[in-house]
């Protein structure tokens, strides 16, 4: 009982830090923009679609991204602060309004697709990347795994871990499905309003976290060239 107590809180403690970034607001406007055209049916097999490709990229990330930072030669501070730039510069994003959607290359190429052709597939771009596993989603899945503290190693095994990201991935991505599956009805109730709103209070979150990380990676630069000067 104990343990699935913890699990479930590594669960939510991950859920809060990624639901921010993996913000399915995004893919919302971008299915009810980009999506008008596509047939109901073809719609909701790009939704399903869409969301396997969420959970398979956060996959990849988890488990291959310190492998491709050792690959390339990037320190975990190095990863932090360009993490923080790309992750505040997406919380600047959604605190102006409307200007994810009109800043978003992918957005505009698919939107010229569906000017051609009705049935394009949006699923893997750019609903799943960027819209929910961009690079901010990807940058923190990488950075939190390469440096999680031995203080937690130490309290939990890694089968559990993986087990509680594992959740992680799957909590998000079935989140992402029903808000693209639900996007018309919530949008409905609350309004584009109301849509902007909730997106611009979680750009100020990202903006806070995009800070935190380049405060965190600075700090880790210093103290390593403090160690290096004291020997």
């Amino acid at each position: 009982m104990d343990d699935l107590i913890q699990l479930a809180h590594l669960v939510g403690v991950g859920l809060v830090l990624m639901l921010p970034l993996a913000n399915p607001l995004i893919s919302m406007t971008l299915l009810l923009s980009l999506g008008s055209n596509i047939p109901y049916r073809e719609r909701q097999k790009q939704i399903t679609q869409s969301a396997f490709y969420v959970f398979g990229i956060m996959l990849v990330a988890y488990f291959g991204g310190t492998w491709i930072m050792q690959s390339f030669g990037i320190s975990i501070p190095g990863l932090r602060i360009a993490g923080g730039l790309i992750v505040g510069g997406i919380g600047f994003q959604m605190l102006s309004p409307s200007s994810h959607m009109d800043d978003m290359p992918e957005a505009d190429t698919v939107n010229a697709q569906i000017a051609s052709k009705k049935s394009t597939n949006i699923a893997f771009v750019p609903l799943a990347m960027p819209g929910t596993a961009g690079p901010g989603t990807i940058a923190m899945i990488i950075s939190t795994t390469a440096s999680i503290p031995s203080s937690i190693t130490s309290v939990y095994s890694s089968w559990f871990l993986h087990t509680a990201a594992l959740l992680v991935f799957l909590s998000l991505s079935l989140l992402f499905w029903v808000a693209l599956r639900f996007a018309g009805r919530v949008v409905a109730v609350i309004g584009q309003s109301g849509v902007e709103a909730i997106s611009r209070i979680m750009g100020f979150l990202l903006v806070c976290m995009g800070v935190q990380f380049i405060i965190n990676g600075v700090l880790e630069i210093a103290t390593e060239f403090m160690a290096t000067q004291a020997v």
